[in-house]
């Protein structure tokens, strides 16, 4: 083989881009210094264009389809080569490749929380993440603010910049809206759409890309108003807190009286429960007439009792309601009792008002002649 046929085997006379990858927005033809023929074959693949570069100019952009490079269809690059009158030799240029289909599964997020001021709770954090699609519609915009020199050009080259254009859009975009925390989910298609035109007017015109489609996945809040608003929600459900109060004294009295075998700690619990109850049940408002003209006032209220358990005050009761206690294994001779006017607690077996109390019941009558 001579020298020129060595030489000829060398020039390039196909050029195409298989891309195999889905995450590639740019490709450099690798030239190795050889020179592209006169009449080589260009073959620009649907999703794809070819941009012509020589000497650091911009020169024809080819949309997809089969070429054969002559002067015809090179005008850019005949005039920037100086070919007036066609040519037959081989020239030099650079080839680009530029993926202008949509390139999906790219991910955005704010790093940091967005503070903002809520009608409901005031000032909150807000956290956001979501999907987005990236297409390129101006390839020289961008060879020219991104790509540069580089052989090949992926999304994580952009995507970190991409993050940063999405999450300050977000921002602007709630803080614009004005909508309540709580409100937020049953919007998110349509702020996906706002944000989405909120991006796209940020990077098309400056890097010659397009997000064809943006969405909103989650809006979330810190984990402790989360926690917070569960808590709300259950109170919500449960309605009267009253009585539910007072259906898990029951449920616990009953579990209590189960395990006899549960020592001073299910004593303590039940005797906590059962005084408690009836403390509620005391403090109940009770709606009195009001008394007439010439009527004596009513009688003096009996004394009010207070029992400790377990290391706890509990009260005020009435005497009778002492003795229920007592009837009922919650209040012993051993309970610790105090009343106004006395100097300190005491055993309930040894305070002479509560005597009544643990008085020995009356033997049974005589049986009936």
């Amino acid at each position: 083989m001579g020298l020129l046929d060595k030489l000829r085997g060398e020039l390039i006379d196909i050029i195409e881009w298989v891309d195999d990858s889905r995450h590639t927005l740019v490709w450099r033809f690798p030239r190795y210094n050889n020179q592209i023929k006169n009449g080589a074959q260009l073959i620009v693949r649907p999703g794809q264009v070819a941009v012509f570069v020589h000497r650091g100019q911009l020169a024809d952009v080819f949309e997809p389809g089969s070429y054969t490079l002559k002067t015809d269809n090179l005008p850019i690059l005949s005039t920037l080569a100086g070919w007036k009158y066609g040519f037959d030799s081989p020239f030099k240029a650079e080839v680009y490749f530029v993926a202008t289909r949509q390139i999906t599964d790219l991910k955005w997020g704010t790093p940091n929380p967005i503070m903002l001021r809520d009608a409901d709770f005031g000032p909150i954090r807000l956290r956001a993440f979501g999907t987005y699609t990236l297409k390129a519609i101006d390839p020289r915009a961008l060879l020219k603010e991104l790509v540069g020199t580089d052989s090949a050009f992926e999304t994580d080259e952009v995507t970190e910049l991409m993050r940063s254009i999405v999450a300050t859009a977000f921002a602007d975009l709630v803080a614009s809206s004005k909508v309540a925390a709580l409100d937020l989910a049953a919007r998110y298609a349509e702020m996906s759409e706002d944000l989405r035109k909120l991006v796209c007017e940020r990077i098309d015109n400056e890097y010659g890309l397009e997000v064809p489609q943006l969405f909103i996945v989650n809006i979330s809040l810190p984990e402790e108003v989360e926690k917070a608003l569960d808590t709300r929600t259950s109170m919500g459900v449960i309605g009267d807190m009253g009585k539910f109060q007072q259906f898990q004294m029951g449920q616990a009295m009953m579990a209590a009286a189960q395990n006899p075998a549960g020592g001073g700690a299910a004593e303590g619990m039940g005797l906590g429960m059962g005084f408690a109850m009836a403390n509620r049940m005391a403090q109940a408002p009770i709606a009195a007439p009001a008394p007439a003209p010439g009527i004596p006032p009513p009688m003096p209220q009996p004394a009010a009792w207070y029992v400790a358990v377990a290391g706890q005050t509990q009260g005020p009761f009435t005497a009778q309601q002492l003795a229920q206690g007592a009837a009922a294994g919650q209040l012993s001779a051993a309970s610790q009792v105090w009343s106004a006017g006395m100097p300190g607690w005491s055993p309930a077996g040894q305070v002479p008002a509560l005597a009544v109390v643990f008085a020995a019941p009356p033997p049974p009558p005589p049986p009936a002649t």
